[in-house]
C-alpha cells in the first residue's frame, strides 16, 4: 500500500540471545514480519551474520523467500548481504530470481561486512572488505543496465562476458540501498550509484545530529558521478519500543537492553561499556532511542525529521528481543495504531471530518429530529417520544 510521508519497517538483524531453541528463533523473525504485514508496515530489512552467536541468519535471500510466501503486502530487503561475501554475479542471479518471485517487493541491501569475525573466519582482510564493496557495487549495477556483456577482473573475483540470464520484474531493476554508519563510506557508496541508504548509525550517540552532514557526503558524491540522491529512499534505522506511557516502555525494556548491550556488545564484540549510569535513559534523552508512550515516540521522530533537515523517507525499528514476545508484539501495534498515521497523512481527513461535524453540529443536524418525526407521521403512524428519538438517531448510550 503506497503511503503518503514517511515509510516504516523493521531492520532485522536477528538479535537472539545465545542459550535459546534457535529453530524457535528464526520462526519468530518469520512470525513477526507477518505481523508487521497485518499491521500495514512498509518494509522488513532482513540481515546476514555468520558468528557470534546472536545475529542467527545466514542468507536473507532465505528468509524473504519463505516471508514472501506468507505475507500480502510488506516489501523485503536484505539487511544487508555483505558483498565482499559473495561473487557479485551470483548475488545479481539471485536477486533478480528474488524479484520475480516476490513480484517486485525485494531489495537489495549492500554493506561491506558488519562483524569481523566473520571477514576472518572467511579470510578477509578488515581492511580491504569497504574497496571490495565497492568493486561489487560496480559489477552489480552494470549487470543491471544490462546495455553489454561484463568484463571485470579484481584480485578477489572476475566476470568475462557475463549477463543476466533474467531481466528483472522491476523497471528498470529492484531498489537497492547502502547500510551507513558513523563513517563516509556508505554514504559515497549510495552516492556512487545515486541508490537509497540506511542509515544504521543514527542510533549511536552523536548520530541524529551527524544526519545532515552525512546526507551531504551522498549529495555530493552523486552529483560527482552524474546521479541525484531521492530521501524517500532514505531510512533511518532506531531502537524504538511503546507502551501505554514512558514509564511503562522503559520497565518493559530496560533489563532485556542491558542484557543484550553487555553480553554482546560489550563482552563479545568488544565495544567499550558506556559510562552513563542510567545509558538506556540517557540514550531516550539523547534521542538515539525511542521508548515510551506513543506521544513521546512521535516527538522523537520529529525531532529525527529536523536534525535531517530536510526530511528522511522512513525509519526502521531495529527489531530487538529486549521485551517479552507479547510486549514485542504489541508495541509495534501501538506503532501501527497511533504513531505511523501521524506521519503518512490519513489522520488529516478524519480529524478534520470530526470537526467540521462538531463546528457544525446544530446546522447540520439540527432538522434530524424533525425528519425522523415526519417519517413517521407522514405515514400515518404515531411518532414515538421526543426523548426516544433523539437517542435512537444520534446513538445516545441508554437503556431503551
Amino acid at each position: 500500500m503506497a503511503h503518503r510521508g514517511l515509510k516504516f519497517g523493521v531492520f532485522l538483524a536477528p538479535f537472539h540471545r545465545p542459550g535459546e531453541n534457535p529453530t524457535l528463533a528464526l520462526d519468530r523473525d518469520v512470525e513477526l514480519v507477518q505481523w508487521l504485514d497485518h499491521l500495514g508496515f512498509d518494509e522488513a530489512w532482513i540481515g546476514e551474520h555468520h558468528s557470534a552467536g546472536w545475529e542467527l541468519i545466514a542468507l536473507p535471500e532465505l528468509i524473504i523467500a519463505a516471508v514472501a510466501e506468507k505475507t500480502k503486502h510488506i516489501r523485503l530487503g536484505s539487511g544487508v548481504t555483505s558483498l565482499p561475501y559473495h561473487h557479485p554475479f551470483m548475488v545479481a542471479q539471485r536477486w533478480v530470481q528474488l524479484d520475480h518471485m516476490t513480484r517486485g517487493r525485494a531489495m537489495l541491501g549492500c554493506g561491506p561486512g558488519a562483524l569481523t569475525s566473520d571477514a576472518y573466519m572467511l579470510g578477509i582482510s578488515p581492511e580491504t572488505q569497504r574497496p571490495r564493496m565497492l568493486e561489487a557495487m560496480d559489477a552489480i549495477m552494470a549487470l543491471l543496465r544490462m546495455e553489454e556483456p561484463v568484463t571485470i577482473k579484481t584480485d578477489w573475483f572476475e566476470m568475462r562476458d557475463a549477463r543476466l540470464h533474467m531481466a528483472p520484474w522491476s523497471d528498470p531493476h529492484f531498489e537497492i540501498a547502502v547500510a551507513s554508519t558513523i563513517t563516509p563510506f556508505g554514504m559515497i557508496a549510495a552516492g556512487r550509484h545515486g541508490v537509497g541508504v540506511l542509515s544504521i548509525g543514527a542510533g549511536l550517540p552523536g548520530g541524529p545530529e551527524a544526519l545532515a552532514t552525512q546526507w551531504k557526503i551522498a549529495e555530493d558524491t552523486a552529483a560527482k558521478h552524474g546521479k541525484t540522491m531521492d530521501r524517500k529512499k532514505w531510512r533511518v534505522v532506531m531502537n524504538v519500543h511503546v507502551a501505554e506511557d514512558d514509564e511503562e516502555a522503559l520497565r518493559q525494556v530496560v533489563k532485556g537492553e542491558r542484557h543484550e548491550t553487555t553480553t554482546y556488545f560489550e563482552e563479545t564484540l568488544g565495544r567499550p561499556p558506556g559510562r552513563a549510569d542510567d545509558p538506556l535513559r540517557e540514550g531516550v534523552k539523547m534521542g538515539t532511542t525511542l521508548v515510551g508512550s506513543p506521544e513521546t515516540v512521535i516527538k522523537g521522530i520529529q525531532r529525527l525529521q529536523g536534525y535531517s533537515q530536510g526530511g528522511i523517507g522512513g525509519v526502521l525499528i531495529r527489531a530487538n528481543e529486549w521485551a517479552n514476545r507479547e510486549q514485542t508484539l504489541k508495541s509495534f501495534e501501538l506503532f501501527a495504531r497511533y504513531v505511523a498515521p501521524v506521519f503518512q497523512g490519513s489522520l488529516d481527513p478524519i480529524i478534520a471530518s470530526n470537526t467540521w461535524a462538531r463546528d457544525n453540529r446544530k446546522d447540520v443536524f439540527g432538522n434530524t429530529l424533525e425528519a425522523v418525526k415526519r417519517a413517521f407521521t407522514d405515514f400515518g403512524a404515531a411518532a414515538p417520544d421526543e426523548e426516544v428519538i433523539r437517542a435512537r438517531t444520534l446513538g445516545a448510550r441508554r437503556d431503551l
